[in-house]
This record gives structure tokens, C-alpha cells and sequence, in this order.
């Protein structure tokens, strides 16, 4: 019998190139990481066979992938766009600097899209998170014991306005309306920080809610909306009464605690289907 090739992790940070891991361990798939220097979390990848390497080093990513016999990739984990001076790239990673063209200069979906198609290109599979990951993707529902009132809904329904037009634009994933009034929106900073000024700009009366999804044609298989834990303790302390995310396009880092952390601080998490339309709506939850 073959020995099934192996899944290749690009790690960011977080813990979900582990759960990923995990996940391919568990189905009989070998496994090796490649690390992002200053992104990927030692204690993340540690129990797996990695390598770390920085950002610009191409040549030693693709050797390596290719090394360890690599045929799906799957791109995971948080990670900052770096300056020119910091990316220091080496031949191969000039080579494919040059192919990915304007793309360098476009928003993240743009860039990520176009790197998915280079190592499309290179031989490799391109692998979303969430072909491993399925509990960690929710179906419409709430999750929990809180549920969103008329009020909530009604946020709700504005906030994915908002961020499917924000999204076309490829500035964030994310944005907090409150009454009716959009307090905050997600751009390169990411969620947390975007929670940090919700709280700062928080309106007397019932709280806010957060609502996130994915950008109208965005490439999932790289950069799907995350919630965790965290998300809900600062939505929390943010004075948010609730969660709303897109049903099967966004990856809960931990199910279990999300669900738990929000019962206990009194928070709704909602999954909703948007229908992207003139008179958007959450479909029936």
C-alpha cells in the first residue's frame, strides 16, 4: 500500500495550523509545517515535523514542501503583510514576486488569490481550512443559550450591508453596529483591535453587536473569517450584547469555549445565511 502524501501547513499564527494538523493526523495524512517566522506559535507546531522560515524565503519553502512530499496545501493563521526592507526576498521569491505582479499592490484578496493560483501553478493543491476543520464551521442557528432580539436583528441585517460593501471594496470582514448606527469597521488592524475602538465608541442604550463574514468573491481557501474565545471575552468587554457570523464561511478556533465564554458573559452567537440582494435579510434562523 502507498503511503498517502502528505499535507503541507503555512502557519500563521493562533492555534489553528494545530487544529488543522490534528485534523489531517486524524484522517491517516501525514503532516509538515512551515512556520512563519515571528507569526507561527512554537507551541502550536511543535508536536509536528516543521520547519520555520521567513516570509521571503520562496526557494526554501517550495524545497521544503516539496521535500516532505507535499501535495495539498492549506494556508492558516494570522499574519501581517511585511515592508519591502523586512521581506529581504531570495531568487525564487523574486521570481515569484515578479509573478504575482499588481497583485503585490492590490488588497489582501487580491494578493491571496494570486499567490493560491501561483502555487496552483508550482504543482501543489490548494486546501481550505475548512475541508478539515467541520466542527469548526457552524451551520445557520444560534449557538448557546442567548438568543438576538428585534433589535439585534435588525444590527444584524445593517451590519452585512455594511461589510459586503466594505468587502467589495477588499477593506475588512467585520464591522459593529449599535441601534442602527455602524460604531466601527474592520480593516488591516483586525477584530480585535476593531472591538477595542467598538468599546470606545459605544452608545448609551443596549449593545452593539459584531457582525462577520466573508468579502463577496473572496478566495476562502486562504483567509476565512475567525472567531475564538477571545473574540467573545472582547466583544464582551467591548459591551457588545452578541456575535453574528456567516453560516459555513467562518472558522470558530475552539466551538466548545466560544459557546461556553458567551453563555457565561451573556452574549448571543448567531450563524446566518446572507442573501446578498437589494433588501438584504438574515435568512431563517
Amino acid at each position: 500500500m502507498s503511503t498517502p502524501s502528505a499535507v503541507g501547513i503555512l502557519a500563521g499564527g493562533g492555534p489553528l495550523p494545530g487544529r488543522v494538523a490534528e485534523a489531517a493526523t486524524a484522517a491517516g495524512r501525514p503532516v509538515f509545517i512551515l512556520g512563519f517566522e515571528g507569526f507561527a506559535e512554537p507551541e502550536v507546531i511543535g508536536p509536528w515535523p516543521h520547519e520555520c522560515v521567513r516570509l521571503g524565503a520562496a526557494g526554501r519553502m517550495l524545497s521544503l514542501l516539496r521535500q516532505h512530499h507535499c501535495s495539498d496545501l492549506v494556508l492558516i493563521g494570522p499574519i501581517r503583510r511585511p515592508s519591502w526592507r523586512n521581506l529581504r526576498p531570495d531568487a525564487e521569491g523574486a521570481r515569484i514576486l515578479a509573478r504575482l505582479g499588481r497583485a503585490l499592490f492590490a488588497g489582501d484578496d487580491g494578493l491571496l488569490g494570486a499567490l493560491v493560483r501561483i502555487l496552483g501553478e508550482e504543482g501543489f493543491h490548494i486546501r481550505g481550512a475548512h475541508e478539515f476543520l467541520t466542527q469548526a464551521v457552524a451551520q445557520p442557528g444560534v449557538l448557546g443559550r442567548m438568543q438576538p432580539d428585534a433589535q439585534a436583528q435588525a444590527d444584524i441585517q445593517r451590519g452585512i450591508t455594511v461589510v459586503q460593501a466594505l468587502g467589495r471594496l477588499d477593506i475588512g470582514q467585520g464591522c459593529v453596529v449599535q441601534n442602527g448606527v455602524v460604531l466601527t469597521v474592520e480593516a488591516m488592524e483586525g477584530t480585535d483591535h476593531m472591538l477595542a475602538r467598538a468599546g470606545e465608541c459605544r452608545q448609551p442604550g443596549e449593545g452593539g453587536v459584531l457582525v462577520k463574514m466573508l468579502k463577496p468573491g473572496q478566495e476562502k481557501r486562504a483567509d476565512m473569517p475567525t472567531i475564538g474565545p477571545v473574540t467573545v471575552q472582547n466583544a464582551h468587554a467591548a459591551g457588545l450584547r452578541g456575535i453574528a457570523f456567516e453560516a459555513a464561511h467562518t472558522l470558530l478556533t475552539d466551538r466548545r469555549r466560544c459557546i461556553e465564554e458567551a453563555d457565561r458573559l451573556g452574549l448571543f452567537l448567531l450563524a446566518f445565511n446572507p442573501v446578498e440582494d437589494a433588501g438584504t435579510s438574515v435568512q431563517s434562523v
